[in-house]
């Protein structure tokens, strides 16, 4: 297939070119600054922006198939960035499709989109969206699975993909912020007994984006559906964050700030962070995500898709102690 990835140079995009490279898919990344990376797996690379239409416009048309990975995550910003980003730039995407005739779509969303700051105990996707979320970020990304999911039809088929805090090798959002703070002793994990979160390797999510691609096509099971990607193996989120920190050569962190005094101080701080209009150091959606449950059913990925996670979460572990042992720290950024 002639596979456009959006995103194609961030942390999920770049493992979805990899594997759509090795299998022998023609591939092209769009994203808007060039990645070496890329290079090396033959992925041809087109700058551009996604909230660009005529950008979008010009990467998507030749293609069969489109991986929308791009978006804007992070857990504090002005909602208006967000909407530009994710919203805004996947109706591009889904424009762009039906103007060149693209047949599938395969959307990467976030379980986030049906999180309302309580717990999601194996729960499949009828869960509903929540009336409000805690941040842009989900609001947004919510807002972005309807438009796709409600685009699917004889000319397009859609999935909507939401795949959990991923994590492995290159990751440049979790074990690089968990790491900083636990140096300087300022990592302050809260303590929620009983609350489970599953994560996903990046591999794994990768290689979802590739089945979901495989099997979509118009009147499928999969066409016009969510589902949600994970490892099927929850834990409490202070063993995955101290998984995390051994791989970097880290101690643990035992967790010691109660889940409510945690919830009041991010209120607080967003409350009067907005007011000098500055960055809190703690926000209610990371709060939320850290004090509660959240955990899927991956039932109907499995049924519809074939998805199952290849990679364990020791044998990922594994692997990004050795990639992070083989690279040196100045090659990699921040560790």
């Amino acid at each position: 297939m002639r596979v456009l990835v959006t995103g194609g140079g961030g942390f999920l995009g770049q493992a979805v070119c990899r594997l759509l490279a090795a299998r022998g898919d023609q591939v092209t990344a769009l994203q808007r600054r060039p990645h070496p990376a890329l290079d090396a797996h033959g992925v041809l690379q087109r700058t551009g922006d996604v909230r660009d239409l005529d950008r979008v416009r010009a990467a998507v048309a030749g293609h069969d198939a489109v991986v929308h990975c791009a978006a804007l995550a992070a857990l504090w910003g002005p909602a208006r960035a967000f909407h530009a980003v994710n919203v805004r730039g996947t109706a591009n995407v889904v424009d762009a499709c039906l103007r060149a005739g693209v047949g599938r779509l395969v959307h990467v969303s976030s379980p986030s989109v049906v999180h309302d700051g309580g717990d999601l105990e194996g729960v499949d996707e009828s869960v509903p969206y929540p009336r409000r979320h805690l941040a842009p970020y989900p609001a947004t990304k919510a807002a972005a699975e309807r438009l796709v999911l409600a685009a699917d039809g004889e000319r397009l088929a859609t999935v909507a993909l939401r795949p959990h805090l991923i994590w492995g090798p290159g990751d440049p959002h979790f074990l690089p912020r968990f790491a900083e703070r636990a140096r300087r002793g300022r990592l302050l994990l809260p303590h929620a007994p009983g609350k489970l979160v599953d994560t996903v390797y990046v591999d794994n999510a990768a290689e979802a984006c590739l089945l979901a691609l495989d099997v979509l096509a118009p009147g499928r099971p999969a066409a016009g559906r969510a589902y949600f990607v994970a490892q099927d193996e929850p834990v409490p989120i202070a063993q995955w964050v101290n998984g995390l920190l051994a791989a970097a050569g880290l101690g643990p962190v035992r967790p010691r700030v109660p889940a409510l005094l945690a919830r009041l101080a991010a209120g607080a701080a967003e409350h009067g962070c907005r007011l000098v209009r500055t960055r809190p150091p703690v926000t209610r959606f990371a709060v939320a995500q850290a004090t509660t449950s959240h955990w899927f059913d991956l039932s109907a990925a499995r049924r519809d898709l074939g998805y199952a996670p290849r990679v364990s979460m020791a044998e990922g572990l594994t692997r990004l102690a050795a990639h992070l042992s083989d690279t040196p720290s100045e090659s990699r950024g921040r560790p």
